[in-house]
């Protein structure tokens, strides 16, 4: 049935939804109304048949609309607005055809239409609510070291929270992630865009060092390119003068290598890349923000960023401890996987258990050539009992039949050092001390089997203990003093977040760049450009 066989013609009924007219020349008396109404709500029952939590949405309220009538208009309003600043979130906005919809507005006929029309803008709504919340992605299927626990939002909750919101457009806004972590990188994204539209940061620097005393065409193109990242004010010397050392000493802090203040082959690289380089960080690390949503940063937690080799203990939204870190070697499954857990307790003067597939891998080679190789490492049976190597003849067994575990008892020389830190989690993966200390002083630092070296492990420590101790440091002491291994509880467990952030803001506001040290940032890239996000620009 046609809209102008009830009587009212298209541009009175688009009239009247889009300006927020009354509906009631739709409320016509007795067969009219019923064939009216069964006409929508078959539609809508149709169209939202493709999400059951949809259907059961509509199913609950008599399929009455949620977006086309006059009293939806305020929330038509704002999911638009929403919808148009998709692309700054870097969202793939084809995925929820807002161009479309607004089209079907326009042309909207008949009840159907109009039926089918309301149920699409509901699953329009959906998509982008579940992307902007908890992120467009589903990263284990791309990454098996992203082992992180998404939290969904229940469709249901959605749905009736938007039509329960007496201001939906603060209800819409609050779905994505409240971190200042976010809006740094939301508004990092707008302005890579506007130098992506302009042409980038000018010509590459076609030198392969450039330092203080030197001059010509190479230290100007240097100095064009930090003016146009901001870390320089505008000026015409050819001079590479103290304001240019400065510059490059600021630009390497922000990329996490020696702040020298001389611009070498490696600080180079980095100046030459180009935004749609920088922004493929920014999309991932949005992207990642989104994954975390509903955790709360706000309170106590120790953030480990695996590709910036660093832990800190944040403290209120506040940095309050910092140490470097050496995290999983990039090979097969000794790279550190990304998830969030809760710390609930140290080890003092820790025992090594040794892995088995390190074990078996490792030292069942080496003792099958000399059984006594790695002897200060205890071979043990089933039930904990030192084997004497002697009575064992390594060559009867391989990976799969080994019947012994190793240990290393605690000692200045354990590998694990003098204190680990436990978060309980099924990929065996914690924090700890290591008498390797040499790593530390590395700008890349992918060295161990997959946990995570600690460079300050006592003031770690010592900053945990003293939730609960009066004299943390000397709490510690004692019990590290004993030798004996120890295992002392956190009265307060704290949060425990393994990230992979290789673009984030720091305190002045700009945005620290890391390498992709395990190339997951590429994959997850290239599983987002293929869902449609934009690299640069939108244009019509």
């Amino acid at each position: 049935m046609t809209a102008s066989c009830l009587g009212v013609g298209r541009a009175a009924l688009v009239a009247m939804m889009m300006a927020g007219a009354a509906m009631a020349p739709f409320v016509a008396a007795g067969p009219a109304r019923a064939q009216m109404l069964s006409g929508f709500a078959q539609a809508v029952a149709e169209t939202a048949a493709a999400e059951p939590a949809l259907a059961a949405f509509y199913a609950a309220r008599g399929h009455a609309p949620l977006w086309t009538t006059a009293e939806a208009a305020s929330r038509r309003a704002a999911f638009f607005a929403a919808l148009d600043q998709a692309d700054a979130n870097g969202l793939p906005v084809a995925r929820y055809r807002a161009e479309e919809l607004r089209a079907r507005f326009a042309a909207i006929e008949t009840e159907r239409e109009r039926g089918q029309l309301d149920a699409a803008m509901s699953l329009a709504y959906l998509a982008w609510a579940r992307d902007i919340s908890s992120g467009a992605l589903e990263p284990k299927k791309i990454d098996a070291g992203i082992v992180r626990e998404i939290r969904r939002p229940d469709p249901q909750a959605l749905l009736n929270g938007l039509l329960a919101s007496p201001a939906p457009a603060r209800f819409l806004r609050d779905l994505a992630p409240k971190s200042p972590r976010y809006a740094a990188l939301v508004k990092a994204r707008l302005d890579l865009q506007a130098e992506i539209a302009t042409g980038g940061w000018g010509p590459e620097v076609a030198a392969k060092r450039l330092g203080p005393g030197d001059s010509g065409p190479g230290v100007i193109a240097l100095r064009d390119r930090l003016i146009r990242m901001g870390y320089l004010r505008r000026s015409v010397s050819a001079t590479y003068d103290g304001d240019l050392h400065r510059a490059v000493q600021t630009y390497q802090l922000d990329q996490g290598i020696k702040a020298d203040g001389v611009a070498g082959e490696g600080t180079l690289a980095r100046i030459n890349r180009t935004p749609e380089e920088r922004m493929k960080s920014i999309l991932v690390a949005l992207e990642r923000l989104r994954w975390m949503n509903g955790l709360d940063l706000g309170k106590r937690h120790i953030w480990v960023n695996l590709p910036d080799f660093t832990a800190r203990i944040v403290d209120d939204g506040k940095m309050s401890f910092e140490t470097v870190t050496v995290v999983g070697m990039n090979q097969g499954d000794r790279r550190t996987p990304e998830f969030s857990d809760v710390m609930e307790m140290m080890v003092i003067n820790p025992s090594w258990s040794v892995p088995r597939s390190i074990t078996v891998k490792e030292y069942l080679p080496m003792m099958q050539r000399n059984p006594g190789a790695a002897g200060h490492i205890q071979l043990v049976d089933s039930r904990g009992r030192a084997v004497a190597r002697e009575s064992v003849n390594f060559a009867a067994y391989n990976a799969r039949n080994f019947p012994f575990a190793m240990r290393q008892p605690p000692s200045n020389g354990n590998a694990l050092g003098l204190v680990k830190f436990l978060f309980p989690n099924p990929y065996n993966i914690y924090l700890h001390d290591t008498p390797s200390k040499s790593l530390f002083q590395k700008d890349v630092r992918a060295f161990s089997h997959g946990c995570i070296r600690v460079g300050r492990p006592f003031d770690l420590a010592y900053a945990l203990l003293a939730a609960q101790e009066a004299d943390p440091e000397g709490y510690f002491k004692s019990v590290l003093k004993t030798g004996a291994e120890t295992t002392v509880k956190l009265r307060d467990p704290v949060p425990v977040h393994l990230v992979y952030f290789t673009a984030f803001p720091n305190a002045q506001g700009r945005i620290e760049y890391r390498d992709d040290v395990y190339g997951r940032d590429a994959a997850l890239f290239a599983a987002l450009d293929k869902a449609g996000v934009a690299l640069g620009p939108l244009t019509n």
